[in-house]
């Protein structure tokens, strides 16, 4: 699996600055520059590997998978801000915010996320309803029923003082963070115009177990490696997997939930490979 990831990153990275070369300059395409570089690219990963299920080509997959990451890039700039989590270190950078300005970092998820809908226009995708298909689901995951919703009920619960329960955390994450996940996982089958149902286990389990592993490395990370602040979560007072579930359990459950994935996978047989593989990475990883 890391030969294969490490090839979708240089690939991804080169469809993005590719999208970038063609802005007209200046802080505002530096600052989106900047939030593009880095990162592990697992969604982006998620999209390659589900489109070769399907039997859609890197070539198609491409401008897809760059798609996912200029929305996720744009939601790490957003969620940094004074107004939301307040954070000044990302992938070991200054956050966009610190680096120009407030003004600056909305502008420049604004203009981030408009790119990822640009680049699901592409023709190399396909037709124009798969291009459809694809769009309309992006927009149901990045929006008001998906990523932006989970982090208004995040923010919600924090203005209220009052920590989230099991349930309502699994409910708020499946928003904020597994909306995305869900929509990269299931990309293939969306281009193929193939049913995405099969994935969609896959793809609630892999989410879940990734914010799992977020809460833990907020415990037990360092820093240095994960180029993130760690231990503002429990500074914050918020109620995470790790705080309700303790370090074993929330350990326990993301090892149950790679299981569950692995299980959802089994109409794919061996083809499915690398996406039982980054279940384990996803709760392996130092970052």
């Amino acid at each position: 699996m890391q030969d294969r990831l490490e090839r979708v990153r240089a690939d991804v990275q080169a469809e993005l600055d590719r999208a970038i070369e063609v802005l007209p300059g200046g802080e505002l395409t530096d600052a989106m520059r900047y939030a593009l570089q880095g990162g592990k690219r697992l969604r982006a990963f998620l999209v390659m590997e589900s489109a070769h299920l399907h039997g859609v080509g890197d070539a198609a997959a491409l401008p897809v998978a760059a798609a996912v990451e200029a929305l996720h890039a744009y939601s790490l700039v957003h969620d940094d801000l004074p107004a939301m989590d307040d954070d000044d270190l990302r992938r070991g950078q200054p956050t966009v915010h610190v680096r120009w300005s407030d003004a600056t970092a909305i502008l420049a998820g604004d203009a981030l996320q408009t790119l990822a809908f640009g680049l699901l226009t592409d023709d190399r995708i396909g037709g124009a309803e798969a291009r459809l298909r694809l769009i309309a689901a992006l927009a149901q995951a990045s929006g008001a029923q998906g990523m932006v919703w989970g982090q208004a009920l995040d923010i919600a619960a924090e203005t209220a003082g009052t920590p989230l329960d099991l349930a309502q955390i699994t409910r708020l994450q499946g928003g904020k963070t597994g909306a995305l996940i869900r929509f990269a996982a299931t990309a293939g089958p969306l281009i193929a115009g193939d049913d995405p149902a099969l994935l969609d286990d896959y793809a609630d389990a892999l989410g879940l177990a990734f914010q799992i592993a977020d809460d833990i490395l907020d415990v037990t990370g360092d820093e240095a490696v994960t180029g993130k602040r760690v231990g503002k979560d429990a500074g914050a007072g918020k109620a995470t997997f790790v705080s309700l579930l303790g370090l074993p359990g929330a350990k326990a459950e993301a090892r149950r939930l790679v299981e569950v994935s692995d299980a959802a996978l089994c109409e794919y047989g061996a083809s499915a490979g690398n996406l039982r593989a980054l279940s384990r990475f996803v709760i392996e990883r130092d970052t």
